[in-house]
């Protein structure tokens, strides 16, 4: 599922015509570089929630076959349901297998083939955390032993990539706006999550000149 619901703040003017996802990155929009990868890492099903101009999302992408994958859509209404009530809202397309969430407004370059084999057994998550950026130098999860923990002063950064199993959801009534911190902190408390750290590319696209250095880099790369 790639969460794309949101309104975009941050990134105004920009984002006041055109959904954040759609902002392009080195030539192409930041949502089809994460369609890209999973694609290539053999995805086929993907969910993609949205509110915010949401019709251009679906515009664009369609069906996902340009992209040799099937996107189904999770609508929300105007100011969207938060990440862990747009998740449940979107769980009769999801099934019963754990998913690989991804943030549409980030960057990042961690092997999402992974998401197969990241959750053991007994966990309701498993979270890609990324050294602090300095626009958030406290970080937000402690890491030790492969478990995450809340406590602790050596934090790391959600990078916005997780895999919950859909019972972490159950509680949660579709269209009911729900926050994931509380979901997590209580799974945390109770030693069911996991975690990795990721020390590749990765960059929370969370303002214009966030994204114009993103776009500048990857030109040069390219």
């Amino acid at each position: 599922m790639i969460l794309a619901a949101g309104r975009g703040e941050r990134m105004r003017p920009l984002t006041d015509r055109t959904p954040k996802p759609l902002l392009p990155v080195a030539g192409r929009p930041l949502i089809v570089w994460h369609i890209e990868r999973l694609a290539a890492a053999g995805f086929r099903d993907i969910v993609i929630n949205h509110a915010h101009l949401g019709d251009q999302i679906e515009a664009l992408l369609d069906d996902g076959d340009a992209w040799g994958v099937r996107i189904r859509y999770s609508e929300e209404p105007v100011g969207a349901l938060e990440t862990a009530g747009g998740i449940a809202n979107a769980l009769p397309l999801l099934g019963d297998a754990p998913i690989l969430v991804i943030n549409g407004d980030i960057f990042c370059d961690w092997d999402v083939a992974r998401a197969r084999t990241a959750i053991g057994d007994g966990l309701l998550a498993h979270l890609v955390l990324v050294p602090n950026p300095g626009h958030h130098p406290l970080g937000d999860f402690a890491l030790l032993d492969g478990k995450v923990g809340a406590g602790g002063t050596a934090k790391l950064t959600f990078s916005g990539i997780g895999i919950y199993r859909p019972e972490m959801f159950a509680a949660i009534d579709r269209g009911q706006v729900a926050k994931l911190a509380p979901l997590l902190d209580a799974a945390i408390a109770a030693g069911r999550v996991s975690g990795e750290l990721h020390d590749g590319r990765w960059v929370d696209v969370g303002t214009p000149e966030r994204l114009a250095a993103l776009d500048a880099d990857l030109r040069h790369a390219c």
